[in-house]
């Protein structure tokens, strides 16, 4: 199918639109109407623009009101209509998307629909045109696909056909099944956009949290299967109403959108034993997770590991590189006065710069990201002397494609052991990495997790830090075994935005480490002199009642700074750090059949972690 994207789903003015959308590799772009008339060049300077790009005019869009007008109206309608035309004419476009009508004035017979479809079919097939007409799910008289092509099929004209868009139906909760009694060769043009599951009207709904196919909740895939079932060959475009796509980066947008179509056909093709992109990435677990750091820093980070329970087992051979190890876990410091490290170090400080994540086959891994166009990390080869393929993760943080057979050789033949007693806090697993981004690339990294990866997207969640709103999505693998919780706000002043302030951009906030004994492993810390964060003994008092919890045991999370949630499953534990240089902390889980993150918790902590930076604020 041939992909092509709508202008209204970019950021930006129509020229710059264009350069995005063939760059991303689509092959066709739908003309927002509203971006031509605010733009200074003429329809002919665009129509050279698209052809110079290599793209073609999948449709001109939208035209509204056109049918079912009172007879007062009816001929202003046709007029408006030819004038269109000629436009489309300058443009060099040959296909109009005629909306359902939302008039108060329109009238709902369903002959007088139809006798105007023909006419707009007859006056468009003289001037070598078609018209598709589409059912807007707020449309005054027809809202459902199922009555768009009934119309088509009274309208009886080869230029008149059928326009689905994804949305419309799965917002009214349209069965898909419902595509099979359509013709596919009067399907001229079909429309993609996903969304999260919202309860409010259609028109809000669609205009302000339309997203990329895979990044919200809607059965895309079953619609998509479903046109394929059918023989449907036409276009297929994304049409996308978004707050966030509209205040980002055209060209990232773009790019986000000819990635969502390549996994959309891909999952569509393995229903059928098909696919088109390699599998996505099984992850087995975090092999490592690696800081950046200048000589300074690296004493300080080194303290902060050890207080932990880390001990530094082995050092690079020939770079200023430590490992730092507690069970399986790895912790890297990597202070060497050149490369990737140090310059990330340059700009952020001391922080994740990299995380390396176990996978069966890292040159499988890389074959994925090379098909949906990720950027893969090119390393000078004096630089670096194993063999993990990279790409480039938030905040130009580097992912590491950990081949699991080779591992432990690297380890064993680029590090020198270093004889280690580590202190016995009893922390055996990354639990989760939380990473903070800005409100414009949150759909960016889900999309790009999901789509190279095996993990899934949770429910969202939103919680209250004391100055604003904060978005979460969390992301896990089937097992668990790796989860990554990426986080947002729109709001200036929350904890979250400050980070990107203090951290000069998107990256990890805080890394959290998994033990069976939380009450054992609070302590081994204090007694390390770990300074951990300070929960008010309010919190506790409002835990006791609300859980209904014994004394003795709200005394013991009391008396070490721990918070704790539960639900039907399961329970879970939770301490907190204090931030580094307020660019980053750690956190100390303990899981009980619990699959969240201490979501109820996260306004307590938010505001806690506030005061303590507020002391530092210059």
């Amino acid at each position: 199918m041939l992909a092509s994207i709508a202008t209204v789903s970019l950021s930006g003015p129509l020229d710059r639109k264009l350069e995005a959308i063939a760059a991303a590799g689509f092959d066709g772009v739908e003309i927002f109407e509203n971006d031509l008339v605010v733009h200074p060049a003429r329809p002919a300077e665009i129509r050279k623009m698209i052809d110079a790009l290599g793209l073609v005019c999948t449709a001109f869009q939208p035209f509204r009101d056109l049918e079912g007008m009172p007879e007062a109206t009816r001929q202003h309608v046709f007029d408006r209509l030819e004038r269109k035309f000629d436009l489309m004419e300058e443009l060099g476009a040959d296909f109009l998307l005629v909306c359902s009508n939302v008039s108060p004035h329109s009238l709902g017979d369903a002959d007088r629909i139809a006798a105007d479809l023909h006419e707009a079919g007859e006056r468009a097939a003289r001037r070598g045109f078609r018209i598709g007409y589409e059912a807007l799910a707020w449309g005054r008289h027809v809202n459902d696909h199922r009555d768009a092509w009934a119309m088509v099929r009274l309208a009886d004209h080869k230029a008149v056909g059928l326009v689905l868009d994804s949305f419309h139906s799965l917002a009214r909760r349209i069965p898909s099944a419902s595509i099979a009694t359509i013709d596919p060769a009067k399907i001229f043009l079909v429309q993609v956009a996903d969304a999260p599951l919202l309860r409010m009207d259609e028109l809000a709904w669609s205009r302000h949290f339309r997203n990329m196919p895979g990044q919200g909740d809607l059965p895309v895939i079953d619609y998509v299967a479903a046109l394929e079932a059918i023989g449907y060959q036409g276009p297929l475009s994304l049409e996308i109403f978004n707050d966030r796509f509209r205040a980002g980066s055209a060209r990232e947008i773009a790019l986000d959108g000819r990635r969502s179509l390549l996994v959309l056909g891909d999952r569509v093709g393995r229903r059928r034993g098909a696919p088109s992109l390699p599998d996505r990435v099984r992850v087995e677990g975090v092999e490592f997770i690696e800081f950046a750091a200048n000589v300074e820093e690296a004493e300080q980070l080194g303290g902060l590991f050890a207080a932990l329970g880390f001990a530094c087992v082995g050092r690079h051979q020939v770079k200023a590189v430590s490992v730092w190890q507690q069970g399986e876990m790895r912790l890297v410091i990597n202070a060497e006065p050149v490369g990737f490290a140090h310059s990330y170090d340059l700009v952020h400080g001391a922080s994740v710069c990299a995380i390396g994540l176990r996978v069966a086959d890292a040159g499988a891994a890389l074959e994925r990201a090379r098909a949906l166009a990720i950027p893969v990390f090119e390393a000078n080869a004096a630089e670096i002397r194993h063999s993990f393929p990279a790409v480039r993760g938030v905040g130009g943080s580097l992912i590491y494609m950990v081949d699991a057979s080779l591992a432990e050789s690297v380890w064993d033949a680029e590090f020198e052991p270093l004889p280690a007693e580590p202190t016995q806090v009893g922390l055996n697993r990354v639990d989760h990495v939380a990473q903070v981004m800005f409100y414009d690339e949150m759909l960016t990294w889900v999309l790009f997790y999901a789509s190279l990866f095996e993990v899934d997207r949770t429910m969202p969640s939103e919680f209250t830090d004391p100055s604003g709103l904060v978005e979460s999505q969390a992301l896990e693998s089937a097992d668990g075994k790796v989860r990554l919780v990426l986080n947002t706000s729109a709001a200036p002043q929350t904890l979250a935005r400050r980070f990107l302030d203090h951290h000069y951009g998107s990256g990890v906030q805080s890394v959290a480490l998994g033990t069976e004994d939380i009450f054992e492993a609070a302590s081994a810390i204090r007694e390390a002199g770990l300074p951990v964060l300070a929960i008010p003994s309010n919190y506790y008092d409002d835990l006791a009642a609300r859980l209904a919890l014994d004394e003795a045991f709200v005394e013991r999370l009391r008396a070490l700074d721990l918070l704790y949630d539960r639900d039907a499953s399961g329970d879970y534990f939770q301490l907190y750090t204090r931030a580094f240089e307020k660019r980053f902390f750690f956190e100390l889980v303990q899981r009980r059949d619990y699959s969240g993150y201490g979501a109820v918790n996260q306004p307590v902590r938010l505001a806690a972690q506030a005061r303590f930076v507020d002391q530092f604020v210059d």
